[in-house]
This record gives structure tokens, C-alpha cells and sequence, in this order.
């Protein structure tokens, strides 16, 4: 049964580290690249569908990571699972009180109703977003590492 919480854990947290990666580097860039009223809709956009998923994703990644570190406290591996679970927390943290209140704002803006700093807003949400991306990876490959 452990093993399978391991499996599952690891590759829920996998995914969720793919997802954030993939808005980070892909999903960021092309829509940077759009113009003005287009790039603030579809960062709008996504900052209320990924705002709505990603709350989830991340509190129930770290309850299987808690679920696997005291199920197998005396794995060796149990160190490393603690230690992802530290950098999962330190993920939500940032989330709470840097990104999403950047986000908060973000998803309720329109062409007609933004701010005149929203780029700059935008910008300093992608930079913060790649400080927990390399957080998120840091715990991943601590789960891998413990899984293997």
C-alpha cells in the first residue's frame, strides 16, 4: 500500500510541477507575445481557471506528501519525503502571499477596467512564478530520489 501512495504521490506532484512549468515557460511566453488587450484577456483567463484548480492541486499534493512521511517515517528515504513536504509548504506560502494576490487582481481586469502598471503587475507574478517553479522541481526530484 505504501508503495502505491508513493507511485500516486510522486506523480501527482509531477504533473502539478509539469502544469506550473508549462505556464511558466510556454504558456507565459505565448501569450506575452499577443498584443496588449489579447495577452491581459488570456492571462485573465487563465488566472481564473488555473486559480480555481491549482488550490487543490497544491494542498492535496502536500497531504499525500505528508500521508507518504509518516507512513514511511522509518523508510530511508523519509528525510527526503520531509524535506519535499518543507519545500511544498514553502510553495503555498509564496502562493499565498505573493502570487495569488497579484493573480486576485489580475483575473478581474479588463482591457477597460486595468491598471496602468498591469504589465508590470504581470511581470513581477512571472518572476515570483519562477522562484516557485524551481521550488516545486526542488521537491519533485526529492520525491523521486525517495521513491527510487
Amino acid at each position: 500500500m505504501l508503495n502505491a501512495l508513493e507511485v500516486v504521490t510522486t506523480v501527482i506532484v509531477g504533473v502539478m510541477v509539469g502544469v506550473e512549468f508549462s505556464v511558466a515557460f510556454v504558456m507565459s511566453r505565448i501569450l506575452n507575445a499577443l498584443p496588449d488587450d489579447s495577452r491581459q484577456l488570456g492571462h485573465a483567463h487563465g488566472g481564473r481557471m488555473l486559480g480555481a484548480v491549482m488550490p487543490v492541486w497544491y494542498i492535496g499534493s502536500l497531504v499525500l506528501v505528508a500521508v507518504w512521511a509518516v507512513a514511511g517515517r522509518h523508510d530511508g528515504g523519509a528525510g527526503l519525503v520531509v524535506t519535499a513536504g518543507a519545500l511544498l509548504i514553502l510553495s503555498v506560502v509564496m502562493s499565498l502571499l505573493l502570487l495569488v494576490p497579484i493573480n486576485n487582481r489580475n483575473k478581474s481586469w479588463t482591457p477597460e477596467n486595468r491598471p496602468a502598471d498591469w504589465k508590470q503587475q504581470l511581470h513581477r507574478w512571472e518572476r515570483w512564478h519562477y522562484v516557485r517553479v524551481a521550488v516545486l522541481i526542488g521537491a519533485f526530484a526529492l520525491l523521486v530520489t525517495a521513491l527510487a
